[in-house]
């Protein structure tokens, strides 16, 4: 009982730091993208430079159209379309303005992706759609449950640690990874990137 009254005192404070994204439909009708190459599944772990710690999480899924999954995420642009920590449109521009947003001299960020079928990254997509805002804090914990329940990832560990949930996507025989560093990027940029079929900056595949 003392420990759910802890949680529940946690969310509280945690819960309505500010007011959830919205983004109207007509906007994300405009922005959606479908990537090539089939259904991936990706985690993203922004991690300190000196101490290896993880400081977030993310996933970028790509099923019917290419989302990124961004709980209690602090990447804001009026030009972005988001709905409950969900970015539509996930275009190389916009990943790349994602990953940019992130790597910096204090944090690097990893890149983690498995090739599952259309099915697996549907039924991903759709949970994660309906899953709605998450709590500060809360980044690597919502996560890790949304992988949990899904087919080829039921033995990722639950954490709330970033790292940790690093550490256990890497278990899988299938995994391709990249790490990007900035080390003279000293802070959180806003640049986002038009999309304009270009090449992709940060590389993720």
């Amino acid at each position: 009982m003392r420990l759910a009254l802890l949680l529940f005192a946690l969310l509280t404070v945690f819960g309505c730091t500010e007011p959830t994204a919205w983004a109207p439909d007509n906007k994300i009708d405009v922005m959606r993208y479908l990537h090539p190459g089939g259904g991936t599944v990706t985690l993203v772990t922004v991690s300190n430079v000196g101490s290896g710690s993880g400081a977030h999480s993310a996933l970028i899924v790509n099923a019917s159209e290419r989302v990124i999954f961004d709980p209690a995420g602090s990447m804001k642009h009026e030009s972005l379309a988001e709905r409950g920590d969900v970015l539509y449109g996930a275009n190389p521009a916009l990943v790349d303005s994602f990953i940019d947003y992130h790597t910096r001299s204090e944090f690097y960020t990893q890149v983690q992706t498995v090739d599952v079928s259309l099915q697996v990254a549907e039924d991903l997509l759709e949970r994660i759609k309906s899953n709605g805002a998450v709590y500060q804090s809360f980044c690597a914990q919502s996560v890790s449950r949304l992988l949990r329940q899904t087919p080829g990832f039921e033995n990722i560990s639950a954490t709330f640690f970033p790292g940790k949930l690093s550490e256990s996507f890497a278990n899988r025989a299938d995994v391709r990874a990249v790490t990007f560093y900035q080390p003279d990027d000293t802070n959180k940029r806003a640049n986002f990137y038009a999309w304009l079929g270009q090449k992709p900056m940060f590389n993720i595949e």
